[in-house]
């Protein structure tokens, strides 16, 4: 969705093997909030899930990790998410822009565990948990115009 004053609402998406993060945000706060996370099964993501995400959220556009190795070529799983990103294209017709999402797992697993040690969360920390920061951290990188990828 495009608002009132010119901003756009986006979606961003941390894509992997068993789950995909999701956040979403606007550029005119630049802020991002991490939403949910959704399955990927051996068909492939849960696009039905995706669904109910792209029609809550309402976006302008989606922003998706392309996951990068510490020397700057693309990680393995760049293909996926790559693939992922055409495949979310064709299915929505919204355009969508790819950021480096390297460490995003890394500094995700760092926040859960001060939040922890500080009390702010009892439970163990859960891959879910973490996937769906990392979208937010991935969403930030783009409001914030750093790691954007053609």
């Amino acid at each position: 969705m495009v608002m009132p004053d010119g901003g756009r609402v986006v979606i961003a998406f941390d894509v992997g093997k068993k789950r995909i993060g999701i956040a979403a945000g606007n550029t005119v706060t630049s802020t991002a909030t991490e939403r949910s996370t959704v399955a990927v099964g051996q068909q492939g993501p849960d696009w039905t899930a995706i669904d109910a995400a792209v029609r809550d959220i309402a976006p302008a556009l989606a922003v998706i990790g392309l996951p990068y190795n510490v020397d700057g070529t693309p990680g393995r799983l760049a293909p996926l998410a790559a693939a992922f990103g055409a495949e979310f294209e064709r299915r929505y017709g919204l355009p969508v822009e790819y950021v480096d999402e390297r460490y995003s797992s890394a500094i995700a697993t760092e926040e859960l565990s001060a939040a922890r040690a500080r009390g702010q969360m009892r439970r163990r920390v859960r891959r879910e948990d973490i996937d769906r920061i990392a979208a937010r951290i991935v969403l930030e990188r783009w409001l914030n115009g750093a790691g954007r990828k053609s």
